[in-house]
């Protein structure tokens, strides 16, 4: 699947989080979300992107948008992360099925090839999605590079100004 264009309206899903509780799309109606893919917990990069959304959630959430991170580990990996960093939003878990996609992952187009050292996989691509509150991608950061990330994207809430025009609430809390 290719990425979803801005513009376009973003694709519905229902995956587990760190509890183990049941989180979809619609949990968010109303409110912009920051939906980032990372390919995996605990490693540097992963570790580095989810403390500094951490740090940027207060901020966010003043400017009406929530923080959700998606990647192919389990729940349990997921809670252990959560906790080790004290994150405070929703990670939730889009592992692979019989196929050895990740079903999320693959709809929003970041399951892309990738290589290192010369072997070539299939894995995330770190991408972030900022959805608005009528559900429709307002901006795509593709091949995400660490450092600053969590700022530009709050930059970019602030700058937009959509997100603020939410009204502060969600189905549960992250």
């Amino acid at each position: 699947m290719s990425l979803i264009d801005p513009g376009k309206k973003a694709k519905a899903f229902t995956l587990a989080d760190q509890t183990g509780a049941k989180r979809s799309l619609a949990d968010w109606a109303g409110k912009c979300v920051v939906l980032y893919f990372y390919p995996r917990d605990e490693t540097p990069g992963c570790t580095t992107e989810a403390c500094d959304f951490r740090d940027s959630m207060r901020a966010l959430a003043k400017l009406g948008a929530a923080v959700v991170g998606v990647s192919p580990d389990t729940v349990e990996s997921h809670a252990a992360f959560a906790k080790n960093h004290r994150l405070g939003f929703a990670l939730l878990a889009d592992v692979p099925g019989r196929t050895g996609t990740p079903k999320v992952c693959n709809s929003y187009g970041v399951w892309q090839e990738k290589s290192m050292y010369g072997k070539t996989y299939m894995g995330v691509i770190r991408t972030t999605y900022l959805i608005g509150p009528d559900g429709r991608v307002l901006r795509r950061w593709d091949r995400v590079k660490v450092a600053g990330h969590a700022a530009e994207v709050a930059e970019a809430v602030a700058t937009l100004g959509a997100c603020a025009l939410a009204p502060a609430r969600s189905a549960r809390k992250a």
